[in-house]
Parts: structure tokens; C-alpha cells; sequence
């Protein structure tokens, strides 16, 4: 049995950046990755300002920024047709960084090809069947109808929100109630601007728009919708048209739409917050997806995941008792998770929230935040830092005055 210091269960971005960082400062990694060719699925491709920072604190951002990335310094938001804002990010942000999207697969396939560059050893194909604690931390795994097993000081569940580590780590997922579904597909020859993001929200029937370019006529674009209305889910060929009619009643022009083409599939997926508190014990930690999944309408995910990686790997060079690092990057995680959770759910009750009640809430709020953009708690650009504090969010929802 191969003995490593570090085996990451999933070679995604946390898998991947977090191989290629402790690689680099010379620990034993293996890298189990189920897939053996990344496709095209509905995934995190945004990295918001914030994200750009941890890219760049792991010695990530210029990699993803020149090889794969495309900048969006531009955020431009509508409600119900008419413009909230427009915002240069690099001069509006404390942070001074743009968007930076990308198209997931090859992302994938750039982190985890420079972990192993780095030194670390990575396998595909592979299915993980259980991790096992005691004297000695073990994962066992199928490769190719072999099973082999390897140990491990340390095991990362990198695995996504589906997460086999952990329950496989006796860890307790706690749920949001469920609110709305998000649909996505990645489309070619869609002429929107090529700098620009672009949200547009209709809280009277809960529904959003976000389009994302990537470059090249490329972007991807997303409906959400409230999981009760009679949107439903918008899942393959079939539900293109209805897709295209819903972007368009959200604002999105139609002519965008005129010769463009999906370039991968259209599926929807529960938007729903779900996480863990305290992700590590018993030698297992969990980042990412696996550590807690966030509401991707404010597309924090990526970035979470990459100051996971940054605070679990300096927790770990700078002790030696990597149990206790590992519960000093849990309770880092748990600050910032919250943080960021915290402030997507003010936004999500202002601009996304349905009912007599949501429409007093933006009576009131919303001519006070056009007057005023600092009451706009900037958490979700420039990171879960910025503590949502009682004080914010009577600012934000205008009940201060």
C-alpha cells in the first residue's frame, strides 16, 4: 500500500488547485479522479473579483487568467426592464479585479494537468469505494476492475456536492428550504457584449437572467426561476425554445438569440444552499461543493472553493499537527461560508422574493439603493471579509430611515 501525505477524492478545481499547491511545497499528493475525458455540464465557470485574489494568493491567476480566462470587467443589472446600475469592477470594487470566466472543462484539464506537472500523481478513471479511518487513514478504489488502496495523512473530499467522503466521514448535511431551480446552457454566436455580465431580475414572477461570454461569441446563459412557480425544469433540446422565451421576456434582447446555437447541453439543478458545519474529522476535510454548496444565482461557488484550498494548504505548513490544522481551516471555512450565505439570501429576498411582502421590501429598498450604491453590500464581489453586520443589512433594505 502506497503511503501519501495528501489524497484528494475528486480532481475538479479544489481537487486540482489544492494537489498542484501542496505539490509545489513538496508533499506526497495523490489525485482519484472519477472522469477520464471532462464534457461540458451545467458548473461554476465565474470567478468574482474576490476569487481572482485567492487565484492569485495560490500562484493560480495568471494560469487560469492566460490560458482559459476571459475578462468581464463590466456588471450591468436590470429589474423588470428598467437599469439598476452599471459598474466597472475594477474601479468600484475594493478588490480593483474583474470577472473571469472560463469554460469549465478546460479548466479542469489545466489545473490537474499542472498538479501533475507539479509532481503530484494523478489517476482517472478511478472509483473511489470508501475511505477508512483508525491508526491508519485509508482509501480504497477501483482502477480498472482492480481494487487497490492507498493511505494517507490527510483525505480530501473534493468530490462535489453529491459527496461520497462525506458520508463516507459521518458528516451531518444541513439543508436550506428549498427555493429555485437554475437552468443553464452554453450557446455560440450570441452577440452580447463581450465585457459585460449581465443579470436581469423579474421578482414579480421570480425569475432571473445572468448571460456570461466566455469570448468568441460564446457565453454561457441561465434562467432561474422559484421552485414554485410553473417554470419547472428546463432539461434538454426539448426545452430550448422555451428557454430563448423566457431570456427574452427577462429583457434579454431577441435578435441575440437569431443565429445563436447550443454548444452543450440545457439542464437545471436544485439552487439550493446545503453544507456542512465544521467540515474536518478524523483526519478527512472537505472543500468545495463537498464543504458546502451555495446558491449559484450569485456565483460564489469557485471562489469558495479556491479560499478552501488556500486556508486548508496554510494551515498545514504552518503546523505540523495537521489534526489541528485541519480544524483551524474548518472554523475558517464555517466564518466565511456563513458570511457569504448570509449576504445571498438578502439578495436573493430583494431582488428574487415573491409576495406582497417582497414587494414592500423593494418599495421601500430599491429607490434608496438607486440613490445611494453603497448600501449595497459588495460581500459577493469582494468577499465574505466583508462581514454582513446587522447594520448592513439595514442599510441594504432600507431600514434605516
Amino acid at each position: 500500500m502506497t503511503a501519501y501525505d495528501v489524497i484528494t477524492v475528486g480532481g475538479g478545481l479544489g481537487g486540482a488547485a489544492l494537489a498542484k499547491t501542496m505539490a509545489d511545497r513538496g508533499a506526497r499528493v495523490l489525485v482519484l479522479e472519477r472522469t477520464r475525458e471532462f464534457r461540458d455540464r451545467v458548473r461554476g465557470e465565474v470567478l468574482v473579483p474576490w476569487g481572482c485574489i485567492e487565484a492569485e494568493r495560490l500562484g493560480l491567476y495568471d494560469l487560469l487568467h492566460d490560458s482559459i480566462g476571459h475578462e468581464l470587467p463590466v456588471w450591468k443589472s436590470e429589474l423588470l426592464g428598467i437599469p439598476m446600475f452599471e459598474r466597472d469592477l475594477r474601479t468600484t470594487m475594493r478588490s480593483r479585479r474583474p470577472v473571469i470566466t472560463y469554460f469549465h472543462p478546460a479548466m479542469q484539464r489545466c489545473l490537474l494537468g499542472n498538479a501533475e506537472d507539479a509532481g503530484a500523481v494523478v489517476r482517472r478513471g478511478v472509483v473511489v469505494k470508501g475511505v477508512r479511518s483508525g491508526t491508519v487513514l485509508t482509501v480504497r478504489y477501483d482502477c480498472g476492475g482492480r481494487v487497490e488502496e492507498a493511505s494517507a495523512r490527510l483525505v480530501v473530499g473534493a468530490d462535489g456536492r453529491g459527496s461520497s467522503v462525506r458520508r463516507w466521514g459521518g458528516f451531518e448535511t444541513q439543508t436550506d428550504p428549498r427555493q429555485r431551480l437554475f437552468a443553464g446552457v452554453l450557446m455560440d454566436n450570441l452577440p452580447a457584449p463581450e465585457d459585460t455580465l449581465h443579470s436581469r431580475f423579474n421578482p414579480n414572477d421570480g425569475l432571473m437572467s445572468w448571460l456570461f461570454p466566455q469570448g468568441d461569441g460564446r457565453v454561457r446563459a441561465y434562467v432561474g426561476s422559484h421552485a414554485d412557480s410553473d417554470v419547472g425544469r428546463l432539461q434538454g433540446g426539448a426545452s430550448m425554445t422555451r428557454f430563448v422565451d423566457l431570456s427574452v421576456g427577462l429583457g434579454v434582447p431577441k435578435d441575440y438569440f437569431e443565429h445563436a446555437e447550443a454548444a452543450g447541453p440545457l439542464a437545471s439543478f436544485d439552487a439550493t444552499d446545503s453544507w456542512v458545519e465544521h467540515p474536518f474529522r478524523d483526519g478527512v476535510a472537505l472543500i468545495g461543493d463537498a464543504a458546502a454548496t451555495s446558491d449559484p444565482t450569485w456565483g460564489q461557488g469557485m471562489s469558495l472553493a479556491l479560499r478552501d484550498v488556500r486556508v486548508l494548504a496554510d494551515a498545514l505548513a504552518k503546523d505540523d499537527d495537521w489534526d489541528r490544522a485541519g480544524h483551524a481551516y474548518a472554523d475558517a471555512h464555517d466564518e466565511a461560508y456563513h458570511a457569504s450565505r448570509t449576504t445571498d439570501g438578502w439578495y436573493t429576498d430583494l431582488l428574487l422574493g415573491v409576495g406582497p411582502e417582497a414587494d414592500r421590501r423593494r418599495e421601500r429598498a430599491l429607490p434608496l439603493l438607486a440613490d445611494d450604491p453603497t448600501r449595497v453590500p459588495d460581500t459577493p464581489f469582494d468577499g465574505p471579509e466583508i462581514i454582513p453586520d446587522e447594520e448592513a443589512r439595514r442599510r441594504f433594505f432600507g431600514e434605516d430611515v
